[in-house]
């Protein structure tokens, strides 16, 4: 009991996300006190009419290493949730599912709103007693509570897209798996990979002081909450949205190519562009864009998109700009960051 307690303590003091949920998965197989076999994380992504089982975090007794597909692969390649009853039934519910069998199967939502988009799938060689059922119940909404704490602060709290201050985190983990993926032959580490990157784009709303001046904060607040919804409808649920402040978005998305992330940002334009917006009409949105390097930092990285949008707005607005184009079309000038050593004694 000690040790579980010690770990619940452990598990409240984290404050990254995977972390917290490969945690709660070990926890929760030490909490079965032997009757726990295997404890896995699911969050359902896709289409509403087409979800999907992600992976997110899991603790198997009987493997070495648990598998875990990449967060960023296409989604479509996950398992459906059509294919598992268990799940489905504790979508539409807030209680937990047990399916006998060998191994034995309990499915516990994550959370208090339906649907759930969360759960835990518990193996376990019989069928779980109602005490220890009630104890990972427990644990469970504990790990929601953390969730929720967390999402009160990294989150905006007008569009509930991902906040500025939890940018350089999110960077720093895009910069590790980039240097991890790095090929250690290249002589010049400033090169990066033609394929399978990260793109960070900027995206600004045109005119939208107009918005504001001419239909008031609120009507200008509705239209940020739209093009909000409009972006999470559009990108992928890997891909990471960000409001930085006023009308300004930022994305950290990882593609194959940059005809990828191009498309997916046109895709996103020619939305907004056709969407009627209540009272205001019709508004447009301008990005930019730039691939991350190996040896990146997040305001470098900005500070490239940042030049390619303001090019799109200095040109015509309602497109999108490739730093990388621009430069390679002679419209920027490419500025190299040199790093020097300083005595200081």
């Amino acid at each position: 009991m000690e040790e579980i307690v010690n770990q619940l303590a452990d598990l409240s003091s984290l404050r990254d996300r995977q972390a917290l949920a490969e945690a709660l998965v070990r926890l929760l197989y030490l909490s079965g006190k032997g009757a726990v076999t295997a404890a896995r994380l699911f969050r359902l992504v896709g289409d509403v009419d087409d979800l999907r089982c992600l992976n997110c975090a899991e603790f198997d007794a009987n493997k070495v290493v648990s598998d875990r597909p990449a967060t960023w692969k296409d989604w479509r390649e996950l398992p459906p949730l059509a294919d598992f009853p268990a799940r489905q039934a504790v979508r539409n519910q807030l209680q937990p599912v047990q399916v006998q069998g060998t191994p034995g199967v309990a499915v516990l939502p994550v959370g208090e709103v339906l649907p759930v988009t969360s759960f835990l799938e518990i193996e376990s060689a019989q069928p779980l007693l109602a005490d220890l059922l009630r104890v990972l119940e427990g644990i469970v909404r504990v790990y929601a509570n953390l969730e929720s704490l967390l999402d009160y602060g990294e989150k905006d709290a007008l569009t509930e897209l991902l906040n500025r201050k939890s940018f350089d985190g999110a960077f720093l983990k895009a910069a590790v798996e980039l240097a991890s993926d790095d090929d250690l032959s290249h002589v010049d580490r400033r090169v990066v990979h033609v394929q399978d990157g990260y793109w960070l784009a900027v995206i600004d709303i045109d005119f939208f002081k107009r918005v504001n001046d001419n239909f008031g904060h609120l009507i200008g607040d509705e239209v940020l909450l739209l093009v909000a919804r409009l972006m999470r409808a559009n990108f992928r649920f890997h891909d990471q949205l960000y409001r930085f402040g006023g009308e300004e978005f930022v994305i950290l998305m990882r593609c194959a190519s940059q005809n990828d992330a191009e498309v997916a940002l046109e895709r996103f334009r020619h939305m907004v562009e056709g969407h009627i917006f209540p009272q205001v009409g019709k508004i447009t949105v301008s990005a930019g864009y730039a691939m991350l390097r190996n040896d990146d930092t997040p305001g470098a990285a900005f500070d490239r998109a940042d030049k390619a949008v303001y090019y799109a707005k200095a040109h015509g607005r309602n497109q999108v700009v490739s730093y990388q184009k621009l430069v390679e079309r002679g419209e920027l000038t490419e500025e190299v960051e040199v790093t020097k050593d300083i005595d200081f004694f």
